[in-house]
């Protein structure tokens, strides 16, 4: 989407009394009586093993730090979304979406709506660097605060923020551990099903690996 409408999104969804930018649906009872939402999510891993996260505060569940990304536009596929968000928010146009790392739902509020949102997260690799270009205007439309790279370290620190998903540090730890193995670092996603948001960041429960 054009950068122009998407600054224009939350002013042009409030005159039309729904939110902006996204396609939405009824709740839906299998979702606990929430508007389900899809998305996707690009974790971009730095040669030193740093990620790049963004930082919001949400009003239900509060301060959280995540990949860039977001709800997709109709029509749209995981991957294609995935990549539209990055470029989005980051600006960087010489990195696309690799394999995919993990899928989960969780629950937040979303421009008033509580949503349950099911999530794509790909994996891709990049250089330890900043924005490009002014990402300010879709950084304030999207709720972004700031943005900064995580070493493994920090990211597993139980004094760390809330990750979404909690299981971040435990899944880029077992990317991580595989290529040190030389292994086959294209293994299938972790599905990590529903995490409620309400789960310690500190604790996470341990991500379990399907076949698919």
């Amino acid at each position: 989407m054009p950068k122009l409408q998407r600054l224009l999104g939350p002013v042009l969804g409030r005159l039309l009394g729904r939110p902006p930018g996204r396609p939405t649906a009824r709740p839906d009872a299998t979702a606990g009586g929430r508007t389900p939402r899809a998305a996707a999510r690009t974790v971009v891993l730095a040669p030193d093993g740093a990620v790049f996260l963004l930082r919001s505060d949400n009003a239900e569940v509060g301060v959280h730090w995540t990949a860039p990304g977001g709800g997709l536009e109709e029509g749209e596929t995981p991957t294609v979304g995935a990549l539209r968000e990055l470029h989005e928010e980051t600006g960087w146009t010489d990195i696309e979406p690799a394999r995919l790392l993990c899928t989960w739902e969780h629950d937040f509020t979303w421009h008033g709506i509580p949503v349950r949102q099911h999530e794509h997260i790909y994996l891709a690799t990049g250089p330890r660097r900043g924005p490009l270009g002014d990402v300010s205007g879709v950084h304030r439309a999207d709720g972004i605060l700031e943005w900064r790279w995580w070493s493994p370290e920090e990211l597993a620190s139980p004094e760390a923020d809330a990750l979404w998903p909690p299981q971040l540090p435990a899944l880029l730890a077992a990317v991580r551990g595989a290529r040190g193995r030389d292994a086959d670092p294209t293994a299938g996603p972790v599905h990590l099903g529903h995490v409620p948001h309400g789960t310690p960041n500190s604790a996470p429960d341990e991500p379990v690996r399907t076949a698919g």
